[in-house]
């Protein structure tokens, strides 16, 4: 039912405000409505957070975005968790009515002594709302002024219209009549559900070996002679931490750390014929060793396993785990629960397909013969890991199962703990992710690895910033082990530094998977985004050291943007990107603008060159205002990428050279020509 006052179409509103938007504690955000009346008479309108606790707290002044568009707004900022809600408040503004027609009256000589007397009525009332403390005195002073036909008609106004009267009237306005909107849920998360630096190992090739079997004679020097190479374990995986701190990032992400199945299991480039020392895919989870509440053999035991999640911890980092709900064919699963499986007519079990690729090795879970079943044990096993220190799951593949089941899942886990975040690896169709997103997930994979020229990365940086950001945050992934996009794979190292800065500056998370910084980019064949040697296939251990002593490496990179992303809270957040013109389709330029803890305002620039492969040359038309700078101004810039200085103005002429330098990233302090804000 409409109010006195309509109020529509009150966003953010996620699946017509039946679930809840999404926000993190310090996330400024808008909301907006459609607010007007009939006739001529002023609208005002606000915005009320109520608490976890259902308290409201002070409310937020909204403003028309557009004049004329009746569309009004406002920025909120929620500062706990927890479930909050928010109403728009939407009055009849009589007191504003009245100024604007005594100020046309009463120099018109229309009505005078009328127009007058009305509004010392309204005064009078509105004073009734002040507080003493807040300028009681000045309004009722006004109200005499009003009344007193002894004083110049224009000093009567004039005396309504001082500063301290718009003061306390701005502050306690009077609201005759007044709407409102019902009640919109906000779920208010934890910070890292939408900010951090993500980092992707594979534990058993950390610290893999080939050990050197001796063959000795008698009587002559022992011969050495390589063996099969040896699985690396948690605790050398755990030496490792060290340096991925040292480059920022705040979550090590692992793939499955359980028993893997030997039936069907996949050779090197994932041949068909594995030999007895192939380490199988992770991801083919099962064997007579356990499944999935247990850890590989190869990899150590729980203690181990804690221990390094205890080591990540001490270095100020998160272990996110995957979740693959899959099976191999050797799974306990496979003989105890076989409703949980599609059978064929001649009652073989259907394996993994996503055609032209197959995965023989795993079998995919049916959910319609067992949902609760399948619900429980995804409960229990995630606890499990819960309980050894993991609060964050990658779900693996989440759009092959049915959303009510993770709108179950999450849902309870979130109940009791409401800190786990669930990453979805879902790189589908858009509506599925979506609702992925809007039944629970915390955070999305996303189309970015595919969006590499300026119009895509353009338009899809704007949908996610502003159509799905209320409930559905981007994790940019430069790459993962399944994805070595043609981008990087002709590009050479100019690319991998134009991805990363790209990643790093525009999703407040982002992440790449173990050799990014090396540069790794053969095909496993041409047109393939499989790796050569793919990790997932065998063990990869990599030479880090002598990698980083011959600069074969761009870990300076990729540390620098991390800290420079600790650093300005502006990367830190989601909905405030902003894109400038270039005229040139190479150059890309855009800034992000936020608030420091001691409100001062915090504006990056990026300027890219999206072709790893040439120079190339453009001007950037700066929109000044959004940069806290007057149009006019020309300010001096630092390039945090490279320590140069630079005069930038409303017309920049910017030259970016692959190999050189992948972009500028400068931070901006706002003019005090401009009062300190960006628009």
């Amino acid at each position: 039912m409409i109010g006195r006052i309509p109020v529509l179409d009150v966003l953010p509103a996620v699946d017509g405000g039946r679930r809840p938007a999404k926000a993190v504690a310090g996330e400024t955000f808008q909301v907006s409505a459609t607010v007007f009346r009939e006739g001529h008479d002023a609208v005002a309108a606000n915005v009320v957070l109520l608490d976890p606790r259902g308290r409201p707290g002070p409310w937020t002044p909204m403003r028309e975005l557009a004049p004329g568009t009746d569309r009004w707004g406002a920025d909120v900022t929620p500062d706990a968790e927890g479930m909050w809600s928010y109403v728009v408040e939407a009055w009849g503004d009589p007191v504003s009515t009245w100024r604007r027609h005594a100020r046309i009256k009463i120099p018109a000589g229309q009505d005078t002594e009328t127009v007058l007397a009305e509004g010392a009525e309204l005064y009078e009332r509105a004073a009734l709302g002040v507080p003493k403390r807040d300028g009681r005195e000045a309004v009722l002073a006004a109200v005499d002024a009003l009344r007193d036909a002894d004083r110049p008609v224009a000093a009567r106004l004039a005396a309504a219209l001082t500063p301290e009267v718009d003061a306390a009237l701005s502050r306690h306005p009077l609201r005759e009549p007044l709407s409102a909107s019902e009640p919109l849920p906000l779920l208010v998360e934890r910070r890292r559900a939408l900010f951090g630096s993500w980092y992707e190992l594979f534990p058993r090739s950390e610290g893999a070996h080939v050990p050197e079997a001796g063959v000795a004679g008698r009587g002559t020097a022992a011969q050495a002679a390589p063996g099969p190479v040896v699985s690396g374990t948690f605790r050398t995986a755990a030496e490792r931490l060290p340096a991925v701190a040292a480059m920022g990032f705040d979550v090590v992400y692992l793939p499955p750390v359980h028993p893997i199945g030997k039936t069907f299991r996949k050779g090197p480039n994932n041949t068909l014929s594995a030999s007895p020392s192939d380490p199988g895919v992770p991801w083919a989870i099962g064997s007579e060793d356990g499944g999935h509440d247990a850890v590989h053999p190869d990899l150590g035991t729980f203690d181990d396993f804690d221990h390094f999640v205890s080591v990540a911890r001490g270095l100020g980092m998160e272990v996110a785990l995957d979740f693959a709900l899959q099976c191999s064919p050797d799974h306990p699963w496979v003989a105890e629960h076989p409703e949980w499986f599609h059978h064929r007519p001649d009652g073989t079990i259907a394996y993994a397909e996503n055609p032209p690729k197959k995965y023989q090795d795993i079998y995919p879970i049916a959910f319609d013969h067992d949902m609760d079943g399948l619900v429980a044990e995804t409960l229990r096993i995630l606890r499990l890991w819960m309980g050894h220190g993991v609060r964050i799951f990658r779900a693996d593949n989440p759009h092959t199962k049915p959303v009510v089941f993770w709108e179950r899942v999450i849902g309870e886990i979130n109940r009791t703990d409401p800190d786990v975040i669930f990453l979805a690896e879902a790189f589908t169709r858009p509506a599925m992710m979506r609702t992925l997103a809007a039944v629970g997930f915390q955070q999305s994979y996303t189309y970015f690895t595919w969006r590499n020229s300026k119009q895509e990365l353009t338009d899809y940086m704007l949908e996610l910033a502003h159509e799905t950001a209320s409930y559905m945050r981007p994790n940019f992934f430069v790459n993962t082990p399944d994805i070595l996009h043609a981008y990087l794979q002709r590009g050479g190292r100019p690319a991998f530094e134009v991805r990363a800065v790209l990643a790093a500056t525009m999703s407040p998370s982002w992440g790449v998977y173990a050799g990014y910084e090396l540069c790794e980019n053969a095909p496993a064949k041409e047109g393939s985004e499989e790796y050569l040697d793919s990790e997932k296939y065998q063990l990869r251990p990599r030479d880090w050291e002598s990698a980083e002593r011959q600069g074969r490496t761009i870990t300076p990179l990729i540390t620098k943007l991390n800290r420079l992303r600790r650093k300005n809270p502006a990367l830190q957040q989601l909905r405030n990107v902003h894109f400038h013109h270039t005229d040139n389709e190479h150059v890309l330029a855009y800034s992000k603008s936020g608030t420091r803890g001691d409100g001062e305002s915090n504006t990056v620039l990026v300027v890219v060159n999206l072709d790893p492969h040439h120079t190339q040359e453009a001007t950037v038309s700066l929109d000044m205002p959004a940069l806290g700078h007057d149009r006019h101004e020309t300010v001096p810039v630092r390039d945090e990428l490279t320590g140069e200085t630079y005069h930038w103005g409303r017309a920049t002429y910017v030259r970016l050279e692959p190999g050189r330098t992948p972009g500028h990233l400068v931070t901006l302090r706002p003019s005090p020509l401009t009062g300190g804000s960006p628009t």
